[in-house]
């Protein structure tokens, strides 16, 4: 069974609640909005995340989100497109790794595998 195409539309959110922003490299195929293929730059906003330092605490956000296993059947321009099951794993700006994207809302119309 195919599972749901991730499109620009799509409500992403890092594990800490900030907004995933997805920019379409993509703008010729559209599922209700461009589809979103692997290498797409994700940036994330809002995200509150600290990390412990001694006796206080070190703003460490989300700001960039690295995708990874993207459909392997339905390509846009030869690079998967994301689906509703890909892992985004979000990053600070020291590209340190802090948890899985989370995928709250996408088009259900056009699915992938």
């Amino acid at each position: 069974m195919a599972t749901p195409i991730l499109q620009s539309g799509a409500t992403v959110m890092c594990p800490h609640g900030g907004t995933v922003q997805s920019t379409p490299s993509n703008t010729r195929v559209k599922a209700n909005g461009p589809v979103l293929v692997k290498t797409d730059v994700s940036n994330v906003s809002g995200c509150p995340f600290q990390i412990p330092i001694g006796t206080g605490t070190k703003p460490s956000p989300c700001i960039t989100v690295e995708w990874s296993a993207e459909a392997t059947r339905v390509k846009v321009n030869g690079t998967g497109v994301l689906l509703q099951s890909s892992v985004g794993l979000c990053k600070n700006a020291e590209q340190t790794p802090q948890g899985s994207a989370q995928v709250v809302n996408t088009q259900a119309r056009a699915g992938g595998t």
